[in-house]
């Protein structure tokens, strides 16, 4: 190359070099704060603010045995105060309903199981969702009619996932089949001891996700209300659609102790 040309060449990569850095520095700008998601916080670190404890046998609002609370900036679902557990389940629900959505929680199990808890609730708890509002709930009531996003700690042996699916009330499909049985699994690992755990649901017009640690572990469609189930027919007759669009969101008191630090949600356009 000649020196004239070496001189040209200079001068054009000092008049294009920095609109050509800009331009390559704004594209990627501009991906990212379009991948920018909204998430907002559903516990606040600080306190209850924002949810409501319905317990079994007790009155929407009284939190028996502070069963529910914030301690070091997690949320604790605690059972220090109760001599046995005697059938008291519980749910915190959040303030408002939902529609579409990410949910995400992390989670985890520790201590030992309140005297009197079921078997199959040892390491057991869970994230309701399209439920029912806790006002409509009866006193004596065990679980709000909803989906079930449900979180099982694994033991030292033997596989247990989590993300399964529960249904208190309500139906859903897979593959085409409407299916009526109580607890569907999903195909997450096993995570036994007190390790954090991070569960998602994605609601998408009908379908539904769980994720764990970011995998899909589950999907169905279609939830709607179990005509056969009392609390169901409850609903129904009050005027709700067979078919679940949305409702409330709440977290389990099921007798084993569990910790959620962080709850947060990503609301999304249908």
């Amino acid at each position: 190359m000649t020196h004239t040309a070496i001189v040209a060449a200079s001068l054009i990569s000092l008049v294009m070099g920095p609109a050509a850095g800009a331009a390559e520095k704004g594209k990627p700008e501009g991906q990212k704060a379009e991948k920018k998601e909204n998430w907002i916080p559903l516990f606040n670190g600080k306190d209850l603010t924002g949810w409501k404890v319905k317990i079994v046998g007790h009155e929407l609002g009284d939190n028996f045995g502070n069963t529910f609370r914030v301690e070091d900036g997690v949320l604790k679902v605690c059972y220090d105060k109760y001599d046995k557990f005697d059938g008291r389940f519980g749910h915190l629900f959040y303030e408002k309903p939902f529609s579409s959505y990410r949910l995400r929680v992390e989670y985890r199990f520790t201590g030992e199981q309140v005297a009197g808890g079921a078997g199959w609730a040892w390491r057991n708890s869970g994230i309701m969702i399209h439920g029912q509002t806790p006002e409509s709930m009866r006193k004596d009531q065990n679980f709000p009619v909803s989906i079930e996003v449900q979180l099982l700690g694994g033991k030292e042996t033997g596989k247990r996932s989590t993300g399964n699916l529960c249904t208190p009330g309500t139906n859903v499909v897979m593959d085409g089949k409407l299916i009526t049985r109580h607890v569907i699994n999903s195909s997450s690992e096993t995570y036994p001891g007190d390790r954090w755990v991070t569960a998602e649901v994605e609601v998408r017009g009908n379908t539904i996700k769980h994720l764990v640690e970011g995998k899909v572990v589950l999907t169905y469609t279609d939830p709607q209300l179990d005509e056969k189930d009392k609390d169901a027919q409850a609903q129904i007759k009050a005027g709700a659609k067979k078919m679940l669009t949305g409702g409330s969101i709440s977290l389990q008191s099921e007798s084993h102790p569990v910790e959620f630090r962080k709850v947060e949600i990503l609301e999304l356009k249908d």
